[in-house]
């Protein structure tokens, strides 16, 4: 599989090493508003964001760093490139989980 999709992982190995560049952004992500800053920019909370907010309060990576990498400017871009790292691991385990789910299901 690594050879079949190289390019796509080298492409992916150099995106989790722009991932720093974040940092050089000012203000927030689009779409990582916090229930607050939506309720500054609309007025209110959707029910729905308001019944989800506090879901991702507790994550493992917050903010994309690693708790005691955030003293500077290198650790935090260390952070997000263990954050991406971690990212990539994940959503590439369940892509290959569900295709071996699939690929076996299909051969019997």
């Amino acid at each position: 599989m690594l050879k079949a999709f190289r390019k796509l992982w080298l492409a992916l190995g150099v995106l989790i090493i722009l991932s720093p560049l974040g940092l050089l952004a000012t203000g927030t992500a689009f779409g990582e508003w916090s229930a607050d800053e939506v309720r500054e920019m609309l007025g209110y909370v959707p029910p729905g964001l308001a019944k989800l907010a506090d879901t991702w309060r507790h994550a493992p990576l917050p903010d994309y760093s690693v708790p005691g990498l955030t003293a500077g400017f290198a650790q935090s871009a260390l952070g997000y490139i263990v954050s991406a790292v971690v990212g990539v691991v994940l959503v590439s385990g369940i892509i290959l989980l569900f295709y071996r789910v699939t690929a076996n299901s299909e051969d019997e």
